[in-house]
């Protein structure tokens, strides 16, 4: 050992992580794996939402703390401010995340922090993440090259000088700009000054790979007529960042057939969800593929029955082998005596020798998510009266027990129950939960929801009109209304509510693949009339179409 070694003490790790142009689902696995181990959490403000997400409840975001002191602006931090952060957090042994919009090396000036770390010795690594220069352009459909290859400049409006503006308007290379919505136009009189013709095509994207993407397509000569005939200039958001693409071989005259993203039947749409979080949580997933936003917002509160000594006695009747059958007809049922299971220190194993229906996909998954089974989900309809008609009539001969217990709502249909009875068998309909009216969601929603800020709203049943419209009030008539079926759609025309699209089966995931089926015949309908194509909250009084940072 050498007894003149400097001694270091122990430190940390620090990761410069690119999170993207701004869809979550462009962060890699690496950067999820990295956020998922972070004690410190150093995030620009822009991304900082979409990294959280997948990093501890309880990690560190000084940065974030910083910003929220009154006295502090908002804005991100000089450099070595954010260093000072970064080494100062793995100086102590933790382990940082350093994130950034984009990729670190090509869209963040991160490298003087990378410096910093080098210099006191601390480890750091780099997660690479997508560009918006690359991810922006993909999402706009429009492809940086094509089958014969060209070059590819990539030029940031705010410090090129004039050899770099020179040496791509002389070049015949495809151009990615980074620029702001409002120095568009003077970045393409930059090109033309330097040789390009004034006609080459070109395209500008805003908000690019998130819900609020806009994309204009024009030339060098025409962009700024083309920002203005479309009213987003002159405006209080032109600052805003753009990518722009510039070149003959970019295909931007062939973005109507590769505009996938923006092409999406519900793209920008926002929708209520009036579920309970754990209910709506498919749901919102299946929307967000179409392109929408939703808004989850619960109308009915999930409580313990008034008196549980029924239930008490229906969970010690399934060990003691009372029942033939158990059946549930919701998520909740499956959850309420999952809970009472566990509090008796029971498991799935209880469910042997007890046969088990589910009345549909969900409910049978949350079975499943318990370690049970189904023996019987309705190959038909999804509903009490699909689980009737492939529910076996009682044989005195093959079934030992008559019995079935029914764990239930207590406001649930006495459909099952009556069907059960007249095909012979027994039933213990218990209350295994209550359903009341949830809160009134926050007054921004409820004067969204009254004033037209939302595109649409799906309705899952009469009970989720009925509380939705007592909580917040009445959706506004520019809303598309999605009924489930017939009953909810009666429901809410009694409500005053005009129904737009109605499932062609009682299932959630078909009432949202039916709300997208409206979308897309709306937007062909539009396009095909040679209008502008927009979203239903567009319409309304006052409402005026611009695009957001």
């Amino acid at each position: 050992m050498n007894p003149t070694a400097p001694v270091h003490p122990a430190t940390g790790q620090v990761t410069f992580l690119g999170a993207g142009p701004g869809d979550p689902g462009l962060l890699t696995l690496r950067a999820v794996e990295a956020l998922a181990r972070a004690d410190v959490l150093i995030a620009d403000p822009q991304v900082l939402d979409v990294v959280r997400a997948h990093a501890r409840a309880n990690v560190d975001t000084p940065l974030q703390a910083a910003a929220d002191e009154p006295s502090i602006p908002a804005d991100v931090p000089p450099i070595r401010d954010t260093a000072n952060l970064v080494m100062g957090a793995a100086r102590t042994g933790k382990r940082v995340v350093r994130a950034v919009a984009g990729d670190p090396g090509l869209d963040a000036d991160v490298a003087e922090e990378m410096l910093a770390c080098a210099a006191e010795g601390i480890v750091f690594e780099v997660v690479p993440g997508i560009a918006a220069a690359v991810g922006v352009p993909a999402y706009a459909g429009v492809p940086l090259r094509d089958a014969h290859g060209t070059d590819v400049r990539f030029v940031d409006a705010r410090s090129a000088d004039e050899r770099c503006w020179s040496e791509v308007g002389a070049s015949d290379a495809t151009a990615v700009v980074a620029t702001t919505l409002d120095s568009v136009a003077a970045a393409a009189a930059e090109l033309v000054s330097a040789g390009r013709k004034p006609d080459t095509p070109m395209t500008v994207t805003v908000a690019g790979t998130t819900t609020r993407q806009r994309t204009w397509s024009a030339t060098l000569g025409t962009v700024a007529q083309v920002l203005k005939a479309a009213k987003v200039l002159p405006s209080p958001d032109g600052g805003q960042p753009v990518i722009a693409v510039v070149g003959e071989r970019c295909a931007a005259a062939q973005r109507d057939r590769l505009s996938w993203f923006e092409n999406k039947p519900l793209f920008g749409w926002r929708v209520l969800v009036p579920r309970t979080k754990e209910q709506a949580a498919s749901l919102s997933d299946q929307l967000v593929s179409y392109g929408a936003v939703p808004h989850e917002v619960p109308t009915i509160a999930v409580e313990p029955p008034r008196t549980p000594q029924q239930m008490e006695r229906a969970v010690k009747g399934l060990v003691t082998g009372r029942y033939e059958w158990i059946a549930f007809t919701s998520v909740n049922a499956v959850k309420a005596v999952r809970e009472k299971f566990e509090e008796y220190g029971l498991d799935a194993r209880a469910f042997a020798g007890i046969k088990v229906a589910a009345v549909g996909e969900q409910t049978a998954n949350a079975l499943v998510a318990f370690g049970v089974k189904p023996d019987l989900v309705p190959s038909g309809e999804q509903s009490a009266a699909g689980l009737l008609e492939d529910w076996p009539p009682y044989d005195p001969v093959f079934d030992p027990i008559d019995r079935v217990f029914l764990p239930r709502a207590d406001i649930a249909t006495e459909t099952l129950v009556a069907g059960l009875i007249e095909l012979g068998w027994e039933v213990d309909d218990v209350t295994a939960y209550r359903t009341v009216r949830a809160s009134p969601p926050p007054a921004d929603t409820r004067e969204a929801i009254k004033g037209g800020g939302f595109d649409a709203v799906l309705f899952t049943s009469s009970s989720t009109v009925r509380n939705l419209v007592g909580i917040a009030g009445k959706p506004h008539n520019v809303t598309v209304i999605a009924c489930i079926g017939p009953a909810t759609a009666k429901t809410a025309e009694e409500h005053g509510l005009r129904v737009d699209v109605m499932s062609p089966e009682p299932s959630v995931h078909k009432l949202a693949q039916a709300l997208a089926d409206f979308g897309a015949a709306r937007r062909d309908a539009a396009l095909e009339a040679g209008d502008p194509v927009t979203r239903p909250s567009e319409r309304r009084p006052g409402s005026r179409r611009r695009a957001r940072s």
